[in-house]
């Protein structure tokens, strides 16, 4: 047992309670943040999850992305357990268990826990007790202009006051960052892979807004009259001034309002609704967010693929998983307008691939074997745009079995890549496409098979996505991941990931690829396709070179044109 997790238990006693939840995200409910509690009792470093720390036993909750990750960094303290399990939880009963309430939502406690246990609210977070990460918080909001956004913040605030008439409303709480950004189109630099500003906001259904965060963050936004100074009020002011607005209800988010927010503004309001509406109108990108992804997804084209170029030619030099992700960041950083990584690259070689979201370091880095096939999956964040992609490749003849293996996840990808949105326009029905040929051979993936993708902000976003269990209604703007895969504990991981938009023409809506980077021909088995999956293939990478090959020099563009 872990000294940390001693430590927590011996504050039992004291906060009469028998067991702890650990969330892994901040009080603004962020899947990246600078502080990670999850991370600090566990040594789970994932990006879903939540612990439960009991007087004996100790459990942590995650999906089938980060089972074997989670048995490998906290397995020896930690039973590791789906976070389908979690519903309603009868793995430990009439319990009385402590929380933050900052950190956590009714909803969340209603689902996973009050059916068999209690839960008693603790102000000062016990992680923190323990050890507190002190976070730089000084680094100000900055805002982005229309020819980067396409829509006004005046535009997108008439959008929620109307939702608030509709609905009866009198005022909207956004507590989710991401949602205040795109609203008011402003970024921050709280996240270490997404553009988010640390911030909260109230608008009223006369359209008066209330931005709450930290002064010194927004000067600049005064500055540029983004928004005014009696618009703003510091986070320590909010429960005074919750009690000097005047109204009946609020509409608040269930899913990043916490249960102290929620209390509140329940001591004065009436809940009228748990739904932001911002989600679903972020989700639709305009004209303009729609043209500057493209652009970026060009310029990463063209660092992936030389990316590509360089680790298939340099087999005869001893590289690591470390060097390698290194490399895939230089050549983005080579082009003025990347930021930084949309996430901590993947890059895992051999068995290390078929840990969904492994992370490479100095402990577990592996020597990239020619023997072994490599996954990389990668994104970038541009001052316009925000990228994903992963490439699954070989240094040497691969086995006919993994041919086979990556050629059915290659059709699964197609199969999605080719959906008649008009027929199939939800989720979960073009899920079942992606898994098709893999279910044939009894073989499937314990993860989605995209996610929602923001505009320059989260690399995951809802509320759309392809998943076993997700009805919400492609439409025409959205931006999703294609991302079937297959992965065999320890021997190797097989991902193939794309970006892609909804583009409507003639009446018929389809998705268009994002994404420009060649898919390793040496992996697939020809044979296993048919005449339209070939042609497919052929028309991809014809545009692929086409859109980038401009910007190769002429080894790199002689290769690319081998894939045609």
């Amino acid at each position: 047992m872990s000294q940390k997790v001693k430590i927590l238990r011996d504050k039992f006693k004291k906060y009469n309670i028998d067991g702890y939840i650990v969330s892994k995200n901040d009080d603004y409910f962020t899947e990246y943040s600078k502080i990670n509690r999850l991370k600090i009792i566990s040594n789970f470093s994932g990006s879903a999850g939540l612990g439960v720390i009991l007087k004996k036993k100790n459990y942590l909750f995650t999906d089938g992305r980060y089972t074997i990750q989670g048995q490998i960094e906290a397995g020896k303290d930690f039973k590791i357990v789906n976070f389908e399990k979690l519903h309603n939880c009868s793995l430990f009963k009439n319990l009385k268990l402590g929380i933050d309430p900052r950190l956590l939502t009714y909803q969340q406690i209603d689902k996973y826990f009050l059916k068999y246990n209690k839960i008693k609210f603790i102000k000062k977070n016990l992680i923190d007790q323990i050890q507190k990460k002190i976070v730089k918080d000084s680094s100000p909001f900055f805002s982005l202009k229309k020819n980067i956004v396409g829509e006004s913040s005046k535009s997108k605030i008439n959008k929620i006051a109307n939702h608030l008439k509709k609905n009866k409303s009198d005022f909207i709480f956004i507590t989710a960052p991401e949602n205040v950004a795109w609203i008011l189109n402003i970024r921050g630099n709280d996240g270490p892979n997404s553009p988010i500003p640390n911030c909260r906001l109230i608008i009223s259904k006369t359209k008066k807004i209330i931005l709450i965060s930290k002064i010194k963050k927004c000067r600049k936004l005064f500055k540029e009259k983004i928004i005014k100074s009696h618009q703003f009020i510091d986070i320590k002011e909010l429960p005074k001034k919750i009690f000097d607005l005047k109204g009946k209800n609020f509409i608040i988010d269930k899913n990043s309002c916490s249960i102290y927010y929620e209390d509140l503004i329940k001591s004065k309001f009436k809940i009228k609704s748990r739904e932001d509406p911002t989600y679903f109108l972020k989700s639709i990108k305009n004209k303009t967010e729609i043209h500057n992804m493209k652009k970026a997804h060009i310029i990463d084209g063209v660092a992936v693929t030389k990316f590509l170029y360089w680790i298939k030619n340099i087999n005869d030099k001893k590289i690591t998983e470390i060097d390698a992700q290194n490399k895939l960041e230089k050549f983005r950083r080579m082009h003025k307008d990347f930021l930084y990584p949309s996430f901590d690259t993947i890059a895992g070689s051999g068995k290390n691939g078929a840990i969904v979201h492994y992370r490479a370091n100095k402990k577990n880095c592996k020597i990239i074997s020619n023997k072994d096939i490599f996954l990389c999956d990668s994104g970038g964040q541009y001052k316009y745009g925000t990228t994903d992609v992963t490439r699954t490749i070989c240094f040497s003849k691969p086995s006919q079995n993994i041919r086979n293996i990556f050629t059915y996840v290659l059709k699964g990808h197609i199969a999605v890549a080719t959906t008649n949105l008009k027929r199939d326009n939800i989720g979960r029905k073009i899920d079942a496409r992606a898994r098709k040929f893999l279910k044939k051979n009894n073989l499937d993936y314990a993860h989605g098979t995209g996610h929602g993708v923001g505009f320059f902000l989260n690399v995951h976003e809802g509320p759309q996505s392809i998943s076993k269990i997700n009805k919400i209604k492609i439409k025409e703007g959205m931006i999703l991941s294609n991302e079937p895969g297959y992965y065999k504990k320890d021997k190797f991981g097989i991902r193939i990931e794309n970006l892609v938009y909804v583009k409507k023409t003639n009446g018929s809506i389809f998705f268009e690829n994002l994404t420009y980077a060649p898919i390793e021909k040496e992996l697939i088995n020809f044979k296993l396709l048919t005449k339209l999956e070939r042609n497919y293939i052929f028309r991809y990478h014809l545009n692929v070179y086409s859109n980038i090959s401009p910007f190769l020099n002429s080894d790199e563009k002689k290769w690319l044109a081998s894939f045609i």
